[in-house]
């Protein structure tokens, strides 16, 4: 006998997505009719009011290739029940926003409150009172299959999730996706940690690490909404083709107004249009520096020599050279930016005559005090004591004139060190000055020397073991009283400057107090993949936990010798023969001759940040380029000239380890000059 249609499980689950596309149509569309014309006192308010709503409509947008809901939970009891918020035995769909009907009544509960944490934390040993786990599994849109846990039931066997693997297998085109529906609970715990503490969060390749972050942010916005939405957040990744790739994540789980950036963009004070050879870079990346600067910016400072003599009427008013140098000397101690400094100086000098005037029997109040410190004779005396100083001007000075940087950096960089980041053809001015990235960094800590940097609520970095510890400092000024994300992998710091220890890191970044969590369970590289690249742990970070990938799919790898740049092609054409995107990973001197040979075979490929489509899914990767980036399959062209176009040999390793842990599905490594020694010894 056959079941009737609405019997069926599979059809019911899709009648309830009609209806839950339908109540979110509808929450949209009630958006969208609101009239502000009678509820908004002047055009800014109306405008604001426009904007917000904007950006509701845009957050309740029905994405058709993303499923609406996820999973689904059967409790065995009401959540709270003590607070009668249900009836026994209440079922919820999780999904990536909630979404309610037209009573207000819950179809879709979003994947950050409370309720859902049992969706991905729940196991047999600890059940947390869910009955059963139901994972749904899509094609494109469509609701195409289930799978049931009963996490309750003793008799039933815990078993590995296959629509979980799936989903954590699926082949990929274009930019970086949400893991909500296959965040595991190590992952899980990172991702709801409170917005007190900061974290960090070391993981090696495919653990998941940038997608826990960004997930992360998300919770934090769900968590503490109007906090954030004051004070503000920011993701920070490595470079633009990074940031391309991951940008679509945060809005897919409705969140529009996070800032993404990169490290140069917040300290994009100057134009950079220099470089700077490694030896300078590490020197100015150094700590150290900071102290060179404000010795540098403090020389400023002079004590005063001759009184102030302020005249108001008939009367003369006089502040003794000594009571200057007390104020100054008060100042200094106090520790406050010099710029707030400076300012308060004309107050303090106009305070001591104010004392003076009600010695003398007059009573002057606040007004007759500023009247004072705007007086000429102040401000000539401000302007002498503490000049205002210009930090792209003084870092200029600290760069060009080898005497003004010997007097301040002694006893700090050693003879040589001031050698390799004075400049051997000196600016005449900051317009024209070839700064570079390390010197914009400087400028940066000269400005919050001078003026505080506006701290945000919250900010997220990622591949942060490149960042130098003057960078960690930029970055941390930007959230000294709000929290910090941050996420890397030591075995991946492809800088001369590249952080070795994340608590020397986050010693700079100023949260020596983050917790520091590992991930070490692979879920984007093969089996096959990640045990070759691990080959190459010991010698770029010896005692790091290499990866062990869960994947139940060992995936394509093979390591092929080649005559030349045809049987490169080949492989590429091979690859795209499978479902997915394809990655062309080649040192950066090899990237023009490998873009020539692919365009005479006749395939079209992109650039890094470029988005991939169906029909042009192969990207050719200049291997500095690489890192945070991901592909279903990938070749990777001539391990060893990798590894030469780094300054030396384990920073080359440590960009080949990168390059090798790209692949997602299947790698073909192509060469025609021997292998690293390194990768031939198991």
């Amino acid at each position: 006998m056959s079941t009737p249609a609405h019997d069926d499980p599979l059809s019911r689950e899709r009648s309830h997505l009609t209806a839950s596309r339908s109540a979110l149509r509808a929450m949209r569309e009630d958006v969208e009719s609101l009239d502000i014309s009678d509820v908004t006192a002047n055009w800014v308010n109306a405008a604001v009011l426009e904007s917000q709503i904007e950006e509701r409509i845009k957050a309740l947008a029905d994405l058709s290739d993303t499923p609406l809901f996820f999973g689904r939970l059967d409790y065995l009891h009401s959540p709270g029940a003590e607070q009668a918020e249900g009836a026994e035995g209440e079922r919820f769909y999780i999904g990536r926003r909630h979404v309610h009907d037209a009573d207000g009544d819950p179809m879709v509960i979003d994947w950050r409150a409370p309720v859902s944490q049992p969706f991905y934390r729940a196991s047999k040993k600890d059940p947390m009172d869910i009955a059963l786990r139901r994972r749904f599994g899509y094609t494109g849109g469509e609701l195409t299959a289930y799978e049931d846990e009963h996490l309750s039931d003793p008799a039933e066997a815990a078993a590995t999730s296959k629509l979980l693997q799936q989903e954590i297998e699926r082949p990929r085109v274009g930019p970086m996706r949400d893991i909500v529906a296959t965040i595991q609970p190590e992952q899980d715990e990172i991702v709801r940690a409170g917005l007190g503490g900061s974290v960090c969060v070391q993981g090696g390749p495919g653990t998941g690490k940038t997608a826990v972050g960004l997930h992360r942010v998300a919770y934090l916005l769900y968590a503490h909404r109007e906090r954030l939405a004051r004070t503000g957040t920011l993701v920070i990744g490595p470079n633009r083709s990074f940031l391309h790739y991951i940008e679509q994540v945060l809005p897919a789980l409705g969140e529009l107004t996070v800032r993404q950036a990169t490290v140069d963009d917040l300290v994009g004070h100057v134009e950079v249009r220099g470089t700077d050879d490694a030896q300078a870079a590490v020197v100015k990346g150094d700590a150290r520096m900071a102290e060179v600067l404000r010795r540098a910016l403090y020389s400023h400072v002079t004590m005063p020599a001759e009184p102030v003599v302020v005249v108001r009427g008939s009367r003369r008013w006089r502040v003794a050279a000594y009571e200057l140098e007390e104020i100054v000397r008060e100042l200094l101690d106090r520790d406050i930016r010099y710029g707030a400094a400076r300012e308060a100086l004309p107050q303090r000098i106009a305070h001591a005559v104010l004392v003076q005037m009600e010695r003398a029997g007059e009573a002057p109040d606040d007004r007759v005090q500023n009247a004072v410190a705007r007086n000429a004779a102040v401000k000539a005396a401000v302007k002498a004591i503490w000049p205002a100083v210009d930090p792209a001007k003084l870092v200029l000075r600290l760069l060009s004139d080898a005497d003004f940087l010997a007097e301040h950096a002694e006893g700090v960089l050693t003879e040589e060190e001031q050698k390799a980041v004075l400049w051997v053809k000196p600016a005449r001015s900051v317009k024209s000055a070839k700064w570079s990235p390390a010197d914009a960094v400087l400028i940066d800590e000269a400005t919050d020397l001078i003026e505080r940097t506006h701290s945000l609520g919250h900010v997220v970095l990622d591949e942060a073991q490149d960042l130098s510890p003057m960078q960690y400092r930029a970055v941390g000024r930007r959230c000294t009283t709000g929290s910090a994300t941050v996420l890397g992998d030591l075995a991946q710091g492809t800088t001369p400057w590249a952080t070795r220890s994340w608590q020397e890191a986050l010693a700079h970044l100023g949260k020596a107090d983050a917790v520091i969590e590992e991930l070490t369970a692979g879920f984007r590289v093969p089996t096959d993949v990640i045990t070759y690249a691990s080959r190459l742990l010991p010698h770029i970070a010896p005692g790091l936990t290499p990866v062990a990938s869960i994947r139940e799919n060992p995936g394509f790898f093979e390591i092929r010798t080649a005559t030349g740049d045809g049987d490169v092609v080949e492989a590429c054409r091979e690859l795209l023969d499978r479902e997915g995107s394809v990655g062309l990973i080649a040192a950066d001197a090899r990237v023009p001759e490998l873009a020539r040979s692919l365009t005479e075979a006749g395939i079209r490929h992109l650039g890094p940040g470029e988005e991939t489509t169906q029909d042009t899914r192969l990207t050719l990767v200049p291997a500095s380029l690489a890192k945070g980036l991901e592909y279903d399959y990938v070749v990777l062209d001539e391990p060893q000239a990798v590894v030469d176009g780094e300054p030396d040999e384990r920073t080359g390793l440590r960009r080949l380890y990168v390059c090798l842990t790209r692949a997602v599905s299947g790698l073909i490594v192509t060469h025609t000059t021997d292998l690293p020694p390194e990768l031939t010894q198991p």
